[in-house]
């Protein structure tokens, strides 16, 4: 048996997802971070999965909405700044409509295989795309929806040394065509090598259980955006139903919204820094982004730039 000082072998990102994914009846939540420190908490608070949406990534990079602003490059970066502060914690990422043709698509695979990604969703709607929870949606036919699906299986399968990067099939189609065609085309994903469904903004417990019946044995992801079209369902009760993963894309973005708008209020207002009431100094702060682990490192390596801590 191994000891505490054994390291742990290495696993793929990707390979440690699907070995959560295969749990019977568990549904895995993966709340939305967004950078460093929204990553930080979540590991902090013991999350096995990280997802990176489109939305906040999208807002906190660029201060806009979510309309097709971010480039491959903007996630990208992101995500590989996310992925590599623990490899541990499989991340998610978005990857919007696949940033161009199937050649680019399949570039997109590769790289974010490259940054370390573990899964990312690809979806049907039009180039200029919008947040999947906003009215006035479009899609491409489905023979450009499933050459998407082809280039995603293409680049995976190009990667030098081979990857099981999850390709996770993505429709918005619900709320344009309706729910039948919405199944139509993540079943034509499952045929083109997609790994996952994800029926956008799904409405009710009745289209989930029909879905994951439908979709078996791909399984299915659901989409709980606070105040969206989805309505809240426990992970318990997703997965009971076999719904194996669950994303919360704005569980951070938007409580940091209202802290941060709070926040600054009481500063214009008072002249006073709302965090002083906290009680977190700045090396409270900095052990939270992982200060103990640097600084032992810098011991170990014979440096001298803590010799009374810090």
């Amino acid at each position: 048996m191994a000891d505490s000082t054994t390291p742990e072998p290495y696993m793929k990102p990707a390979t440690r997802l699907r070995k959560l994914l295969s749990q019977p009846n568990v549904c895995i939540q993966a709340p939305g971070v967004y950078d460093g420190l929204c990553a930080r908490l979540a590991i902090e608070q013991g999350f096995q999965v990280m997802y990176q949406g489109g939305s906040m990534t999208t807002a906190a990079r660029l201060g806009k909405a979510d309309l097709a602003f971010a480039s491959l490059n903007d996630f990208a970066q992101n995500a590989q700044m996310i992925a590599n502060i623990d490899p541990r914690i499989p991340l998610i990422a978005d990857a919007d409509v696949g940033f161009g043709s199937p050649p680019n698509i399949a570039r997109m695979v590769q790289m974010y295989d490259s940054c370390g990604v573990a899964g990312f969703h690809i979806e049907d709607q039009v180039t200029n795309k919008r947040c999947g929870h906003l009215k006035g949606k479009e899609v491409v036919d489905m023979q450009t929806w499933e050459s998407r699906i082809r280039a995603c299986v293409i680049g995976r399968d190009s990667i030098y040394g081979g990857s099981d990067i999850l390709i996770i099939a993505r429709t918005d189609s619900l709320a344009v065509e309706g729910y039948q065609a919405a199944l139509d085309r993540l079943l034509a994903a499952r045929e083109c090598g997609a790994d996952m469904g994800f029926l956008e903004a799904i409405e009710t417990e009745e289209q989930i259980m029909n879905a994951v019946k439908v979709l078996s044995p791909m399984p299915l992801m659901v989409n709980l955006v606070s105040n969206g079209k989805t309505p809240w369902f426990s992970p318990e009760k997703l997965g009971e139903w076999g719904v194996k993963l669950a994303i919360y894309p704005g569980a951070a973005g938007k409580s940091v919204l209202h802290t941060i708008r709070r926040a600054y209020k009481y500063l214009m207002e008072t002249g006073k820094d709302d965090a002083e009431a906290q009680g977190l100094d700045p090396k409270g702060f900095f052990d939270v982004m992982g200060l103990q682990r640097d600084m032992e490192i810098d011991r170990l390596a014979g440096g001298e730039s803590f010799p009374n801590g810090a």
